[in-house]
């Protein structure tokens, strides 16, 4: 089983814009779909298409319109009474595949509730191939907590992946994760680096920039590295090498996800035990296939181009 952590949950809306957003006009959409979000739970969606066992855990309270999303999507997940409202989230997407993004805070969470959560992961974790702890961290949690979870999960023999930003991503990192997920910009908040010229440089071919600082955070941690680089494609760093990923063409709708769906599939193919070259490859293929679909509607095997992705490794 993979089971993901959400603790900061969403109802995404995505609405399709006909044109280019315009600022201070009157805008129509042309479709407009409210699906449930989160990174955790985007990745376990993911999972779950593949025919994988998986395990969403988030706060949110009874009668939520959240978990009433889930249900309707049949996906399993466990909660912890939360004191609002689930956010949500909107996202604005241009015919050129271009997405604004409006996120709410989130519902507080109080001490009492970080407790319940933490203990509800523990307790729901045994036996998980991966935990993955994925998105942002709601008010009143610590930057830190992700850290603290991490080493809980450590200490009960579980594997941890992670998938954040910002001061819960700085303070995680010493936690030694067995997967780090950061995109450029994230690369280059933990190692010092511009992320922007990360990215140019990943975009004209040259990967050995990011080959860099993910080899000096795969150091420092002591576990892999999987940087997503948007339509560039991916970087695997682990202790046997480094391999550059190119992601295939698509036509882009939404690109809300697709980092989650590419984590997807990166443990789907570790768990079952393939190469790193190959869960590479499968990554890259799950977020362009996810890039492709409406909102964050997650993709299914049969929508990935696996013959597409072109791996190779870095000295």
């Amino acid at each position: 089983m993979i089971v993901t952590v959400t603790a900061n949950p969403s109802v995404d809306r995505t609405i399709e814009l006909p044109g280019p957003l315009e600022r201070g006009e009157v805008l129509r959409a042309d479709t407009v779909r409210s699906q449930p979000g989160g990174k955790g739970i985007n990745v376990a969606r993911v999972v779950a298409e593949a025919a994988l066992p998986s395990l969403a855990l988030l706060p949110a309270r009874a009668g939520d319109p959240l978990l009433e999303q889930l249900d309707a999507v049949h996906l399993p997940y466990r909660t912890i009474e939360a004191d609002g409202p689930v956010r949500v989230n909107l996202t604005l997407a241009e015919p050129d595949g271009t997405t604004t993004k409006i996120n709410e805070s989130g519902a507080a969470l109080s001490a009492g509730l970080i407790a319940q959560l933490t203990d509800l992961i523990a307790g729901a974790a045994d036996g998980a191939a991966w935990v993955a702890l994925c998105g942002s961290l709601p008010p009143g949690v610590p930057a830190d907590w992700y850290a603290t979870v991490a080493e809980r999960l450590h200490a009960l023999r579980l594997r941890v992946a992670v998938d954040t930003s910002g001061p819960p991503l700085g303070a995680v990192a010493g936690a030694r994760p067995d997967l780090l997920k950061p995109n450029a910009f994230e690369l280059a908040e933990l190692t010092g680096g511009d992320g922007a010229f990360l990215e140019a440089a990943a975009a004209d071919g040259d990967a050995e920039p990011t080959a860099a600082a993910a080899a000096a955070l795969a150091e420092r941690t002591g576990g892999a590295v999987l940087t997503t680089l948007g339509a560039s494609g991916a970087l695997l760093t682990t202790p046997e090498g480094t391999w550059f990923a190119r992601a295939p063409r698509v036509s882009v709708r939404s690109t809300v996800g697709a980092g989650d769906s590419s984590l997807a599939g990166y443990l789907i193919a570790e768990q079952r035990g393939d190469e790193p070259a190959d869960c590479l490859r499968t990554a890259v293929a799950y977020g362009s296939a996810a890039a492709a679909l409406p909102g964050t509607t997650p993709p299914t095997p049969a929508q990935l181009d696996l013959a597409g992705v072109h791996v190779r490794p870095l000295p």
